[in-house]
């Protein structure tokens, strides 16, 4: 009998058990199916995301004509207000030392190699890169960045120096930010060409509103999330996206740019290039990477071709005993 009850409470036990698990597995609330959040790609223009003050925004479609995205149109007045808040943040960056201007630089880089996958993905859906070659144009963008990082500190030495002179003299030169530079980014390389013209820009303390990709914009935008997180000053780096023929009259033209960078203007770069005459200024025309894709734009040693052009030269004097 002591053993039949013994076999009755372990039987009764185990059944209570189950039971339990049953009903815990019932009380399981279902996963609700998720809405995907879609992303907002907007204007940068000193360190925030706005939308186009016009409203308008237009399609982003990718290599094989699938829609993924609306990207503001940005309008005249956008670009007035991205080169306000080049102009604003121009004294602050370029009165920081070389060495921090590479630390910041160095940090970009560190944020984009968090995000490479991001990247990476969207290259090959809106290029129609495959995944090995997506992969090296975000690692050739990464190491952009290191590159110029590592310039901030040593162009003045490459650039400037002392210059013999007859007299009681010392006489020194030294290279100097221009100021605003309005960036025409290139068409067909929208990451990998956009970082190789606008780092060497703001390396050498200059500010820039950029004119991204008429047709391929998410990199950009996605790139803006970076220098925001990346103590990159607000002003410092402004993004449009928007049409070259709308936008490039008004930036090349307008009388508080000090330079142009017009590798992404195609046909349109002669024209942009007499209105910039209007206001003195300086000029880097497309050069034979200018219209070509992300490969063109590989070279691991691309010099101070870049960073020149937006230069100036300033020279000192100095009586010394006679």
């Amino acid at each position: 009998m002591a053993e039949r009850r013994s076999t009755g409470k372990a039987g009764r036990g185990a059944a209570g058990d189950r039971g339990r698990a049953g009903e815990a597995k019932s009380a399981a609330p279902p996963v609700p199916a998720r809405l995907a959040v879609r992303k907002t790609y907007k204007l940068y223009v000193g360190g925030a995301f706005p939308r186009s003050e016009s409203g308008r925004s237009y399609p982003v479609t990718s290599a094989n004509g699938e829609h993924l995205a609306n990207a503001s149109l940005a309008s005249r007045k956008d670009a007035r207000d991205a080169v306000t808040a080049a102009r604003k943040a121009f004294g602050g960056w370029s009165s920081r030392t070389a060495y921090n201007r590479g630390q910041v630089l160095y940090r970009v880089a560190e944020v984009l190699e968090g995000r490479r996958e991001q990247f990476a993905a969207q290259a090959v859906a809106a290029q129609g890169l495959s995944r090995q070659e997506a992969d090296r144009v975000v690692s050739a963008a990464v190491d952009r960045w290191v590159y110029y990082a590592g310039w901030t500190d040593k162009v003045a030495q490459v650039l400037g120096g002392a210059n013999p002179v007859s007299g009681p003299f010392y006489n020194h030169s030294a290279p100097e930010p221009t100021g605003v530079v309005a960036v025409f980014a290139p068409q067909d390389a929208p990451l990998l060409g956009l970082t190789s013209v606008v780092a060497p820009v703001i390396a050498t303390g200059n500010t820039a509103v950029v004119l991204t990709s008429e047709a391929a914009p998410l990199a950009a935008v996605d790139l803006a999330e970076v220098l925001a997180t990346s103590d990159l000053p607000g002003g410092v780096v402004n993004l449009l996206t928007g049409r070259v023929g709308e936008i490039g009259p008004h930036l090349a033209s307008h009388a508080d740019v000090n330079a142009l960078d017009l590798a992404g203007t195609g046909e349109l770069a002669v024209e942009f290039e007499r209105a910039a005459a209007t206001t003195l200024t300086r000029v880097l025309r497309p050069g034979p990477t200018a219209g070509a894709g992300e490969d063109a734009w590989l070279d691991p040693d691309p010099g101070t071709s870049r960073m020149t052009p937006f230069l100036e030269t300033k020279t000192v004097w100095h009586p010394v005993g006679v």
